[in-house]
């Protein structure tokens, strides 16, 4: 029998979506001992280069701190407008109380780019305080998913000790190690269907995850689906079921927006004369373009490099006349027109998306074998996949939506660590221009190697074979030399010219082996199926033969 049927039969009831299983008394240790070792470690990073979100978030803090509620969102003495939902409002209202403790006038709307010691301690410090969270989703993600005390060993590392997070949070300065903790924590209760209470629980964190960053909401339809099919329908109180969990969901909406419902009523304003204060617009604004200044590694960073060769090719034929230069490669942050190929606009890409994700979708909803806790992160897998690949004006950060809960099952299933492996090294290679000061480059080759290294060696310690095929690995060789280019190479060839050309270099790349790595995934899963049958028919021929 093959590892894959092996895999497809051996799934025991917690997979199926029973109860959690019970680990080891030494796995908390683990847990503990992992976090105090990379808690030490971004102490470490506190005073590295932070980026302008540090500033964002200094002023959210001062904006929450200073000003009455109806003013939050309306603003606009900094650039950096408080864009997230209103439970993140109230996190940073939270953090401005103690805030306020460390240096008054870190609070002070008026105190554009601020950033005395104090701020930098404390900030830095609500980031590693906050990753509790994410410690505790790794925590419950193992109790739910991890059969050995090895895998869980392995889960833990590969989730606390992140590179990705380490360069984004820790380094570029934002909060995601905390809000994938509360998606972690939903995905392990969500899928233990045997225990209502857990399935309500989850069902409610993830309504509070929509609330603290609204873009999660690419992965409520897996939500919504696994939800209907494993709570709702499998049993004779589907009404019922349904009603507590939209009670759930509109109760943590209603106190969410709630005290800001003086300024709803102006989204019916903005649809008609587009008025720029309002909750809405802030949380959705699309005129920021359909790349981020740093191009996300997806499709259309590939959509976009076939648009400049063809408007070279084009100009150099004479076809193209008064060709400007494509503003998508000056590295800013604005609305793109095309010179040959069709533009994208917001809707297009949202249908691009909803088309992507259907087949998924429509395999967990309707297909018996993939009833179980497996399918539905995969499933989540693809939709996170599917939104960073076709989403507009997606930010390259948006790659751990899918890096993080594919820890989960990498750890347990050979053909979700082969794809781990490349997902995770391109896509935290793509984020490493974000460090772009030159003394960052030893920092930035030492994190792309050791987690090169680090990922394919516990990952095929912990399965027992090699992962990866030959052409996986020749792919990922060069992701350490792309680093090397970017900072060395480049201003020895070309000296100041092409400025743009690393980071579309890079971004360019890492969509080759991203885009790999979602067809790839996107394959296996509509595939379970009939691995499934075939796994059980081969079962029953050799159950046949024994009895002959």
């Amino acid at each position: 029998m093959s590892a894959g049927e092996k895999s497809v039969l051996r799934e025991t009831p917690v997979e199926q979506g029973g109860k959690a299983s019970l680990l080891a008394p030494g796995v908390d240790g683990t847990l503990l001992r992992t976090f105090l070792l990379i808690t030490c470690v971004k102490v470490l990073l506190i005073p590295t280069y932070h980026s302008t979100d540090f500033e964002v978030h200094r002023n959210w803090l001062a904006i929450t701190h200073s000003l009455p509620l109806r003013e939050w969102y309306v603003n606009s003495l900094s650039p950096w407008t408080l864009d997230y939902p209103p439970l993140f409002a109230w996190f940073e209202y939270c953090l401005s109380q103690v805030a306020v403790l460390f240096d008054p006038e870190m609070v002070r709307v008026e105190n554009l780019n601020y950033a005395s010691l104090a701020t930098i301690y404390f900030q830095r410090g609500t980031v590693i305080f906050t990753d509790v969270v994410l410690a505790y989703g790794a925590r419950e993600a193992s109790r739910t998913f991890c059969k050995s005390a090895s895998s869980c060993a392995a889960f833990i590392f590969l989730s606390l000790c992140n590179a990705g997070l380490l360069i984004v949070d820790h380094i570029h300065f934002q909060y995601n190690g905390f809000l994938l903790g509360v998606l972690l924590i939903s995905l392990a209760n969500v899928s233990r269907i045997g225990e209502q209470t857990s399935v309500l629980r989850g069902a409610a964190w993830f309504a509070v995850l929509l609330n603290l960053k609204h873009l999660y909401l690419y992965v409520a339809p897996a939500y919504t689906i696994w939800l209907l099919k494993s709570y709702c329908l499998n049993s004779n109180k589907f009404f019922r079921r349904l009603f507590t969990l939209g009670f759930i969901v509109l109760t943590i909406l209603a106190v969410s927006f709630g005290p800001f419902s003086a300024q709803l009523p102006q989204a019916i304003i903005f649809l008609t004369c587009k008025c720029p204060f309002i909750v809405i617009s802030r949380l959705f604004p699309f005129k920021r373009g359909l790349v981020h200044s740093y191009w996300a590694a997806n499709a259309w960073a590939l959509y976009i490099a076939v648009e400049k060769i063809l408007s070279v090719i084009w100009k150099n034929l004479g076809w193209l006349r008064d060709a400007k230069s494509a503003v998508m490669t000056g590295g800013l942050v604005q609305e793109q027109s095309f010179l040959i190929l069709p533009t994208p606009t917001p809707v297009v890409t949202f249908l691009l998306i909803f088309v992507a994700m259907v087949p998924a979708l429509w395999c967990l909803l309707f297909k018996k074998a993939y009833m179980n806790s497996k399918c539905f992160v995969r499933c989540v897998i693809i939709c996170a996949l599917s939104s960073f690949m076709l989403g507009w004006h997606v930010h390259e950060k948006a790659i751990l939506t899918a890096i993080i809960p594919l820890c989960i099952l990498a750890v347990t299933d050979a053909g979700d660590a082969r794809i781990f492996i490349i997902l995770s090294n391109a896509g935290y290679t793509a984020l490493l221009p974000l460090l772009y000061p030159a003394n960052l480059f030893l920092l930035k080759l030492l994190l792309s190697l050791a987690h090169v290294l680090s990922s394919i060696l516990v990952l095929t310690n912990q399965h027992g074979e090699p992962l990866l095929r030959l052409h996986e690995k020749l792919y990922l060789i060069p992701l350490p030399l792309i680093t090397i280019y970017e900072v060395v190479l480049h201003k020895s060839l070309f000296g100041e010219k092409l400025p743009f050309l690393p980071l579309a270099f890079t971004s360019v790349y890492c969509a080759i082996g991203i885009t790999y790595c979602w067809l790839s995934y996107y394959y296996m899963y509509l595939r379970h199926s009939n691995d499934v049958e075939a796994a059980e028919s081969k079962l029953k021929r050799r159950s046949k033969d024994k009895l002959s």
